[in-house]
């Protein structure tokens, strides 16, 4: 009783905050408020001063645009800490503008997702940084789990589920069942490797060198794994290699398939390999439900089809697939005595008593 007065003053006097950790985007939920943050993961770092210049959408905008002594990076690579001290800077501004909407008197309580397979100096760096921002507990969850539970499936129950959670940095694929995932794999391939294989492809078709952020532009604009029933076209602008002045050239969907058709074949094969070693009885559960599609690379046109054809098991898109780990994050704030056991679990953890 003394407990569950203290956890509910705890509540009162302090912030709950959810955080995806993302290679691409970081997205924020606060406890009773919903998502209030969806921010690049960028920092743009003045050299000279070592101070934090931008953080987020306005950092991203000087991606590629920044003089020789600004430097616009990502600390996050493959779903990963690269850089500890800018991700600390970027968390920190998180929290600060979470906080900002509603002030309290005792550091949050954060529950932070990360991509599955997260090793434990991994999973140390990330509640170390989290921590050092002034967070009052730290909790991690593997992404595939925070999704399956942010678009409500049963993960708790004896059910079998599947979760494809293609991000920017990496693609994890996972079996569910009774709170815990069964099989799993995360792969180097996701929204980043197929910006990298269009910047390939216009570079040696065209002999035009274009941008990360133009190769996105054209992703969402035309990217699509099938032929479409209308032809899709880009015009897009870049600096010719022999000449080396500007130059506007047209992409098709048919250029976008072939440079991405090797990545796509691999995202396919990876659920193929989680499917082949996942228990029968899970299987068999997975084929009746179907394998749910969240994170950016669920949008790309005819991707779900694809694999459908390919695993011969339905293939749902979730709504809303880019906020589902974000949402995870909040429905375990939520409850967390009922998700407790889904957690990745600290040394010095012990579960709540009831």
């Amino acid at each position: 009783m003394i407990k569950k007065r203290l956890q509910k003053l705890f509540r009162l006097l302090s912030n709950d905050i959810g955080i995806d950790l993302g290679t691409a985007n970081t997205l924020v939920y606060v406890r009773g408020v919903g998502i209030i943050l969806n921010e690049p993961s960028v920092v743009a770092v003045n050299q000279k001063t070592g101070q934090v210049v931008a953080v987020g959408r306005q950092a991203k905008d000087m991606l590629g645009r920044t003089p020789a002594h600004i430097l616009a990076v990502r600390p996050l690579v493959g779903g990963v800490i690269s850089d500890f001290e800018v991700t600390e800077e970027m968390i920190s501004y998180l929290i600060k503008k979470a906080e900002a909407k509603s002030r309290k008197l005792l550091g949050p309580r954060v529950v932070v997702g990360v991509p599955s397979g997260i090793t434990n100096v991994e999973t140390r760096a990330v509640r170390d940084v989290t921590e050092n921002n002034g967070a009052r507990e730290v909790h991690i969850v593997e992404q595939p789990m925070a999704a399956a539970i942010g678009i409500r499936l049963p993960v708790n129950d004896p059910i079998g589920s599947m979760i494809v959670d293609i991000g920017g940095g990496t693609t994890d694929i996972a079996a569910i069942s009774l709170g815990g995932i069964v099989r799993s794999k995360s792969v180097k391939i996701a929204g980043d490797k197929l910006n990298e294989d269009i910047i390939s492809y216009v570079r040696s078709e065209f002999k035009v060198l274009i941008g990360e952020k133009t190769a996105e532009d054209i992703k969402i604009k035309i990217g699509a794994v099938l032929p479409e029933d209308v032809p899709l076209e880009t015009k897009v602008k870049g600096r010719d290699l022999i000449t080396g002045l500007p130059r506007e050239i047209v992409i098709t969907d048919g250029d976008v398939r072939e440079a991405i058709s090797h990545s796509v074949g691999i995202l396919v094969e990876s659920v193929k390999e989680v499917l082949e070693t996942t228990p029968p009885e899970v299987v068999s559960d997975i084929m009746v439900r179907g394998v749910h599609l969240v994170g950016g690379g669920a949008l790309i046109k005819g991707f779900n089809v694809l694999l459908s054809e390919f695993i011969k098991i339905p293939v749902h898109i979730a709504d809303d697939p880019l906020t589902a780990v974000a949402r995870g994050t909040g429905i375990i704030l939520e409850d967390m005595e009922k998700y407790y056991g889904v957690l990745i679990q600290n040394e010095n953890d012990l579960p709540p008593k009831k």
